[in-house]
């Protein structure tokens, strides 16, 4: 299994709605292509994500599915990548002050990761989970400080 955390300058609301917002994921997940579909109803239980993942030329079309979903909290998703199988990637906010920590764990379920499991994959598959984070945190913190600007600017005109 390899895990992640991360404290994140931003309210575990402001994190959520990132992770809420299907549509979004090319902007922060480490490999994305292209969101090329997103279940209305995301991140409800049930709901799928359709991504391309890939580098290069190289591609693959991979579905997320939420088996988990409690809002603001936590959310688990299944990522199906075939011929590679499918893994759990369970995301968890925990409020620290007015920050969030980000805890992420990322397991293979099924396919040819289970059997490669292990050191150098755990630890390859914590690198990119770890420049995934640090492009989630820049977001909050940047859309944080644009929302804090405007109502502090709407605040000193009034």
């Amino acid at each position: 299994m390899a895990r992640n955390r991360r404290l994140i300058l931003s309210s575990p609301s402001r994190v959520w709605d990132l992770l809420s917002d299907g549509r979004r994921y090319g902007e922060w997940v480490s490999g994305t292509q292209q969101v090329t579909a997103a279940d209305p109803h995301w991140p409800d239980v049930g709901a799928r994500l359709r991504v391309r993942v890939g580098l290069g030329p190289l591609t693959l079309d991979d579905v997320c599915v939420v088996r988990i979903c409690e809002p603001q909290r936590r959310l688990e998703l299944e990522a199906k990548a075939d011929p590679f199988g499918a893994a759990r990637i369970a995301m968890n906010l925990i409020p620290w002050g007015e920050s969030t920590l980000f805890l992420l764990d990322w397991h293979p379920l099924r396919g040819p990761g289970i059997r490669m499991h292990g050191l150098p994959v755990d630890y390859l598959v914590s690198i990119r989970n770890g420049m995934m984070l640090t492009k989630l945190a820049r977001i909050a913190v940047r859309e944080h400080r644009g929302s804090a600007g405007g109502a502090l600017q709407s605040t000193r005109s009034g």
